[in-house]
């Protein structure tokens, strides 16, 4: 019988068991050790997958209900909102809609205020950007120069020159903010009188000032004349009410510190025409301001002219609004003096200015502070733009032969901007027009 294979015997077997042993000893070792953490990490990472899967589903659903909700949203809400942005000159891009011959000239005062020229000339090449508008901009030309260079302004000015959309029209020794009223007759070629002269030759629809509240006032009664059958120009501002979309218009707020009744009659039938031309409320509720709101209540003044506005036909009179009403949104015009008009206007603009404070003041501080702000933002900036007077820019001078905006003396390019909208409204709703008519026939009663 021939002998058994070595490798067969059964004293060979040990030797291969060992040999096999020490091959694989450090694997089997390693995987006891770490057959834990392996069955650990499958386990997570198949959770993970399939955690990972279900996201991915319900956020492709989410993502698609929210796209499908936003397209309806805004199928049915853009028709309402893009007016309303265009109008406040919040849709991006909007500049590169307008059309030339869509602008109108308007004439700016680039020496009033207490920082012009420069925030003047910022203002208004921001507005030459976002609104229909051309500028044809009455200054002393070398400090106009000097500003433009020290506030980085040179090179948007001259692009706006080169385009058509900017003129700088040469004036003399401008209106100071401390001078009486009456330097506008001496200073004839003052800036304001420039632009006044501007819009009486018709080469400009509008004028624009934020100087000397006094001197404006003069010179647009000098140069552009009362409207037939108006005894007293009004300035009218447009104060905030409880309703975002529709501010309340209260005059006069500074133009005629003592006045007759006639004149209240006056200031409520030039607000209802601006009321419904600029404004677009089709029946404005015309208020009286008062202490009460009954009929004897009120000083000779007030007792007076609500006879006189009962008995107009060609308005709605709603009544007399009390102080506490006049922001409440149930009026659309408030007539009163220029002495109380202007006392209401400066407060209302400390309270817009301590609030915004107070709101500033008491928002939480630290991480917690500035998440909470940063979901906020939004509402925060909407508060801002209906407390802030900066937002509204100016007041209309109504009752002069011509469209006239005085701004704030403190007016910067924010104020401009909004100061230019209030212009261009006006010069394209055919106000003018509407004035001259109601000046035609008080002109053809007396």
């Amino acid at each position: 019988m021939p002998p058994k294979d070595p490798d067969l015997t059964p004293d060979a077997a040990p030797r291969i068991k060992a040999r096999r042993s020490k091959a694989v000893r450090r694997l089997v070792i390693w995987y006891r050790r770490n057959a834990a953490v392996t069955s650990l990490v499958d386990t997570a990472t198949t959770s993970a997958s399939a955690a990972g899967n279900v996201a991915g589903s319900v956020t492709s659903m989410a993502g698609t209900v929210v796209n499908n909700a936003g397209s309806m949203a805004g199928s049915v809400l853009q028709p309402v909102m893009d007016p309303l942005r265009r109008l406040q000159g919040g849709i991006p891009g909007e500049e590169l809609e307008i059309k030339d011959h869509e602008r109108v000239w308007v004439a700016v005062d680039g020496m009033g205020g207490d920082n012009g020229p420069a925030e003047i000339l910022e203002g208004c090449l921001q507005a030459i950007e976002r609104l229909a508008v051309k500028i044809r901009f009455a200054a002393e030309t070398d400090r106009v120069l000097e500003a433009a260079a020290a506030a980085g302004l040179g090179e948007s000015m001259n692009a706006a020159i080169d385009s058509g959309l900017l003129e700088l029209i040469t004036s003399g020794p401008s209106v100071e903010m401390h001078e009486e009223a009456t330097v506008v007759r001496r200073k004839r070629d003052a800036s304001i009188n420039v632009a006044m002269d501007l819009v009486k030759r018709g080469e400009a629809q509008a004028v624009y000032s934020a100087g000397n509240s006094g001197a404006v006032m003069a010179s647009a009664i000098f140069r552009l004349g009362r409207l037939a059958g108006i005894d007293r120009p009004a300035i009218g501002a447009l104060f905030p009410t409880k309703d975002p979309g529709q501010p309340v218009l209260v005059l006069d707020v500074g133009a005629n510190m003592d006045c007759k009744p006639s004149y209240l009659h006056q200031f409520a039938l030039l607000g209802d025409i601006y009321s419904r031309d600029v404004l677009q409320v089709s029946k404005p509720r015309i208020g009286l301001l008062n202490i009460g709101e009954e009929e004897c209540k009120g000083n000779d003044l007030s007792v007076r002219t609500h006879e006189l506005l009962i008995g107009e036909s060609r308005l709605h009179f709603a009544g007399n609004c009390e102080g506490r009403d006049v922001l409440s949104g149930e009026f659309d015009v408030v007539v009163c003096d220029g002495f109380t008009g202007n006392v209401l206007l400066k407060f209302l603009e400390s309270v817009g200015s301590v609030l915004l404070g107070v709101l500033r003041a008491e928002l939480p501080r630290g991480r917690r502070g500035k998440v909470g702000s940063a979901f906020l933002r939004t509402n925060l900036k909407r508060i801002k733009k209906r407390l802030d007077h900066a937002e509204h820019g100016g007041a209309l001078l109504l009752g002069v032969n011509g469209i006239c905006v005085i701004g704030h003396g403190s007016s910067k390019a924010l104020s401009v901007v909004s100061a230019l909208r209030l212009a261009h409204s006006a010069a394209s709703h055919g106000v003018m027009d509407h004035l001259a008519q109601l000046g035609a026939k008080a002109a053809s009663r007396t």
